[in-house]
């Protein structure tokens, strides 16, 4: 019988909406005062509506499973689903509501960019700390260190503070901590997609190597099947809080492709999305409006679409971008805005999104936020995965009439139809 690493029993996860913890001595006193003088709460967030005392939001509802030694568990859903909830929950850095969380072996975890890394210490002093935190002497990180620094490429940097770093050798330095450091069980979130696509490989293959020669326990969160495929064992499907496939990974897949497909909502709050990493965060995503009943289009038909921006104050030079992606996790394309300008606060910002050449299938964008930067060329200021859902159905493909439908086999682009020249053709 297989060694239990992980046990997730009956878990649960529950919370409180609109309430903000204890900040500083100096807001607390602010807000005691506007009570008692019967005034606005002067730390009150700017357009925040006020909620029911004990209103609560339900991010997981009774999940339970367990995990055997070795196993590459993936675990997979839409924005919102309760994944980064879970890996937190395991990870220790939050208490669940309901239910318990038995663990066998030390985890290291990466569930954002630069977790468990101080930004004033440079590389090297972050990998002996992280070292020091798993339990291991100065002596056994000694061995490793320079396996560490090599495989995370970052060796002409190490020795500067690590607050200086892109989001790039973040990733780098931080999954080759975690990946030689001595631990039994390894927790990734969606953090391999600012690495590059060698690294992303790189790291694949390391997750692989360590878990069938060391017998390393990894449970993996992405958007992108296809590295699920690449590197899972088996799959965990998540809707809503709660748990609703456990099993291959091919029929883990399907499962949450069905669930996309219906679960179409014309209003989608991007406020509380899970993001990718970014630099700077002047302005951001809060809510995207579809302007259709439906997500079914035709290849002639556009996306139309209005997004909502907050903007911590007036910015020139902003860019959307957004990147398609086919159901299975293949990056098929980008598009991008002409260049506009934002004033503090909300704005909302139309546009239409050309769904030209493509086959029948699913797909997501993936949605950004750009700026123009005399240093960088262009800085990213907001970036969420796995966002706009659609689906494209061709009745009549390019022409063609009747019941010629689109085999996957031909790929994602529906090219126009060949023209014969020079008179050639049936009249």
């Amino acid at each position: 019988m297989s060694e239990i690493m992980i046990k997730v029993d009956h878990v649960s996860k529950k919370y409180l909406l609109g309430q903000i913890g204890m900040t500083t001595l100096h807001a607390e006193l602010q807000r005691l005062d506007a009570r008692i003088r019967r005034k606005e709460d002067p730390t009150k967030r700017i357009g925040a509506r006020d909620y029911e005392k004990g209103e609560s939001f339900l991010a997981l509802d009774d999940v339970s499973f367990e995990v055997s030694k070795g196993e590459r568990v993936g675990i997979i859903g839409r924005n919102g689903a309760g994944k980064s909830t879970l890996l937190k929950l395991i990870s220790r850095i939050t208490a669940p509501t309901g239910g318990t969380i038995g663990l066998n072996g030390r985890v290291a975890s990466m569930l954002e960019v630069g977790t468990g890394f101080h930004g004033e210490l440079t590389g090297r002093e972050n990998i002996y700390m992280n070292g020091a935190i798993l339990g291991m002497t100065r002596k056994e990180i000694d061995a490793k260190i320079e396996d560490i620094i090599d495989f995370s490429e970052c060796r002409q940097f190490i020795d500067t503070p690590v607050k200086r770093y892109s989001s790039g050798m973040y990733v780098k330095l931080a999954f080759s901590v975690a990946a030689h450091l001595d631990s039994e069980i390894m927790i990734m979130d969606e953090v391999l997609a600012v690495g590059d696509m060698e690294f992303q490989k790189k790291c694949l293959g390391k997750m692989n190597d360590v878990s069938n020669a060391y017998g390393r326990t990894i449970l993996y969160v992405s958007h992108n099947m296809n590295t699920i495929r690449q590197l899972c064992t088996r799959c965990i499907v998540l809707d809503r809080g709660k748990l609703i496939f456990d099993g291959g990974v091919e029929e883990a897949i399907a499962r949450y492709t069905e669930v996309g497909s219906a679960c179409f909502e014309r209003e989608i709050d991007l406020s509380t999305a899970s993001r990718h990493h970014v630099l700077r965060k002047k302005v951001l995503f809060q809510k995207a409006e579809i302007h259709r009943g439906n997500n079914v289009y035709s290849s002639d038909e556009s996306l139309d679409l209005t997004y909502t921006l907050d903007a911590d104050g007036d910015h020139s030079d902003i860019r959307l971008m957004m990147i398609l992606f086919s159901s299975d996790g293949t990056r098929i394309g980008k598009t991008e805005s002409e260049s506009f300008s934002v004033h503090c606060g909300a704005n909302e910002i139309p546009v239409s999104v050309p769904l030209e050449g493509l086959a029948d299938g699913q797909y997501y964008f993936e949605i950004s936020i750009l700026q123009r930067s005399r240093s960088f060329g262009r800085d990213k200021l907001d970036c969420i995965p796995n966002m706009i859902p659609i689906n494209i159905s061709n009745l009549e493909v390019f022409g063609f009439k009747g019941d010629r439908w689109w085999s996957n086999y031909w790929g994602h682009i529906m090219l126009k139809p060949i023209r014969l020249l020079n008179g050639h053709g049936d009249s």
